[in-house]
């Protein structure tokens, strides 16, 4: 097939290119181009060699600065494009962005990084922060491109200057509108809160966890629900205690998540900061959600406070409480309305197809 080209992916997880990926890959596979996927080993990687990928198992550490694990995972990314000789890469998080930049800049291969959110390294301004900034710097700064999923982040890095003009403004990772399809809010008498994301303390759990003994307490046809894995070990012994006395019920890592979206009537996402442009809403707001979230980057982007759900002040549990109030009080018209007015906005704002479309117009430029 002419004019094909070799793309190379680098990730920290399976799950990071199978959830937010997936169709671009589909797509560079289907017009005929050789994708080499480079990620650490996981029986789910099957699914993507199934579908015509080449997979190269890198071992990393996910998370911490260890610097001898880190030069480890820069040698072997080094190794890694000598072997595929790409014509384009894409990263997605810190560490494949940081020391895939640096390998690919030492060897002149074209890369393009995606900033998924500041993160927590960044999400406060502490010596951490210090730390990841300059290696942001010393490498990100000079890749070939680097995509942004919202305005405040891409500021961000303009201000302490990690980026110079090689930069790009794209939609978050997009969400796919045909698999999260719009579906009617449940009439079953009990009105369902939802959260979707790791339980730790920089996404707002406690703030969360006052909201549902304070609403729980007064209203008690509410529920609320928790569906992701506990990253925190601190929050074992009390999520479990909450669950106990019939607060909250943690539903863990759920597959499918649309079909716990759609026993719900709002998703809440209390972040303190460091999203990129959070799926757990955009793919919400699809099904027709309302979604209360702070108002940090990246999750202000994907609200429109008032019409398809509410921002409330990050790390404040009153505001989410007067938020979550709020949505109770709506008739369940107004309700239905809202999560509408959620699915029309991210229709046309943040269709995965527009994300596609800027990675295939890189691999074509290639």
């Amino acid at each position: 097939m002419p004019n094909t080209k070799t793309v190379l992916f680098l990730s920290n997880h399976f799950i990071t290119l199978y959830s937010f990926r997936r169709e671009l890959i589909e797509r560079l596979v289907k017009l005929g181009h050789r994708v080499v996927l480079s990620m650490p080993a996981d029986d789910q990687n099957a699914w993507f060699r199934a579908l015509g990928c080449e997979i190269i198992e890198t071992p990393m550490s996910r998370r911490g600065l260890n610097p001898l694990e880190d030069l480890a995972l820069l040698r072997r990314y080094r190794h890694v494009m000598r072997k595929v000789q790409p014509d384009i890469i894409f990263s997605y998080t810190s560490k494949p962005d940081i020391y895939g930049s640096m390998a690919s800049t030492a060897l002149g291969f074209r890369q393009v990084c995606n900033i998924t959110g500041r993160g927590n390294s960044l999400a406060y301004d502490n010596a951490l922060a210090v730390v990841v900034r300059s290696l942001y710097r010393a490498s990100i700064r000079n890749c070939y491109k680097v995509f942004f999923q919202n305005a405040d982040d891409r500021d961000y890095f303009i201000r302490y200057h990690i980026v110079k003009d090689n930069w790009a403004l794209i939609p978050g990772s997009g969400v796919n509108l045909s698999q999260h399809a719009p579906a009617p809010m449940p009439d079953d008498g009990e009105i369902r809160f939802l959260y979707i994301g790791r339980i730790m303390s920089v996404k707002g759990i406690d703030q969360l966890l006052d909201c549902a003994v304070a609403v729980r307490r007064r209203h008690p046809n509410t529920r609320f629900l928790l569906a992701g894995f506990v990253e925190q070990g601190q929050y074992e012994e009390k999520i479990r205690d909450y669950q106990a006395q019939g607060y909250i019920e943690h539903l863990g890592f759920q597959k499918d998540i649309d079909a716990v979206i759609r026993r719900c009537h709002c998703t809440i996402l209390p972040s303190h900061g460091g999203e990129g442009v959070p799926n757990a809403v955009l793919e919400s707001a699809a099904v027709g959600r309302a979604c209360i979230v702070s108002d940090v980057p990246g999750s202000r982007d994907a609200v429109e406070d008032g019409v398809t759900g509410y921002l409330f002040e990050p790390g404040s549990s009153a505001a989410l409480i007067d938020r979550v109030e709020r949505f109770l009080a709506l008739t369940r018209e107004q309700r239905e309305q809202m999560g509408l007015a959620g699915r029309e906005k991210v229709a046309r704002e943040f269709d995965r197809e527009i994300v596609i479309k800027a990675y295939l117009k890189e691999v074509e430029e290639a």
